[in-house]
């Protein structure tokens, strides 16, 4: 007879829209958030095992209660948001234990008419996705920020060379290539600055400030160095930080061969391949900070 068990679980609403207008003022703002709640507990397995929804926080209530929150408290920040939201459903419902909040920040900028800035009228901006997450477990509550689909180049300033050869090996040396890649980066908040108070979007500015000079100016002889220098530069810039981690495909890009048609192609023109890339991952962490493999629990490449 086989036996079986239930494992680790967690359920929720996922993507919530949640787009909040401050109309304070003729000038209005927007906070436009993709939101996940997900809870944990163990009074939660009778539902699994047997159906039994008693302690089943709806996951409409959560959908709604993200909603309801958006317009009671406002969102200063996604993360501050977040944790407002696990704050209150760990304290409303005593038999939930933990959960995973996340959210994913889309930002707009302001529509320029006769060179100045419109008072409601907005424009998708193109640097990147804003990530934060709250993760409440075990008795602690971990944050995070990030990005992710911050798509970068640089056109020289890169190389690759003096790897093994093989039989197997085809891959010419580069002492000058296209470096281009899409960067997924999160940063993990010591717990004493948490508890003191971040300004989560002056950080968010500065270590995306952080991430791109860092990738302009260092001369790369590897994505690997890149990634690394990268983090230590986020590290450096804010003591708020514990540690960043990060998933950078290579985005290739090869010189296109010319010759048959009698041109010669001196690194101008280059096929930009999608499939397979590369994949780079790593960590950077300030040195003498306690590891915290919950904070990263259950997020999308970072377990």
């Amino acid at each position: 007879m086989v036996s079986v068990s239930l494992g680790a679980n967690k359920y929720g609403k996922a993507e919530n829209r949640v787009v909040r207008i401050y109309r304070d003022t003729p000038r209005h703002e927007i906070v436009d958030l993709s939101v996940t709640s997900q809870l944990r507990g163990a009074a939660l397995a009778s539902s699994f095992l047997e159906g039994d929804n008693a302690m089943i926080v709806a996951t409409d209530t959560q959908k709604n209660t993200a909603f309801a929150f958006a317009k009671e408290h406002g969102i200063p920040s996604p993360e501050e948001y977040l944790l407002r939201l696990g704050d209150h459903f760990v304290a409303a419902f005593d038999w939930i234990e933990g959960g995973l909040w996340q959210a994913e920040q889309y930002e707009w900028e302001r529509i320029l008419v006769d060179g100045a800035p419109h008072d409601h009228s907005f424009v998708r901006r193109g640097h990147g996705t804003r990530l934060a997450t709250v993760q409440k477990l075990d008795g602690a509550t971990h944050v995070t920020g990030g990005v992710k689909d911050l798509t970068v180049l640089k056109s020289t300033g890169s190389e690759f060379s003096g790897f093994p050869r093989d039989r197997y090996t085809t891959l010419p040396e580069a002492t000058d290539r296209i470096m281009a890649t899409s960067v997924t980066g999160r940063w993990r908040f010591l717990p004493e600055a948490v508890e003191e108070g971040v300004d989560y979007n002056g950080l968010y500015s500065d270590v995306l400030a952080v991430l791109l000079s860092t990738f302009a100016t260092v001369h790369s002889l590897a994505l690997q160095q890149t990634l690394f220098a990268m983090g230590k530069a986020a590290i450096e810039a804010r003591p708020e930080i514990a540690e960043v981690r990060f998933a950078m495909p290579n985005k290739h890009h090869f010189a296109y061969d010319l010759s048959p048609f009698g041109l010669e192609n001196p690194n101008e023109v280059f096929y930009a391949a999608d499939r397979p890339y590369g994949l780079i991952e790593g960590t950077v962490v300030r040195d003498g900070v306690d590891a915290a493999p919950g904070a990263w629990l259950d997020l999308p490449g970072f377990v």
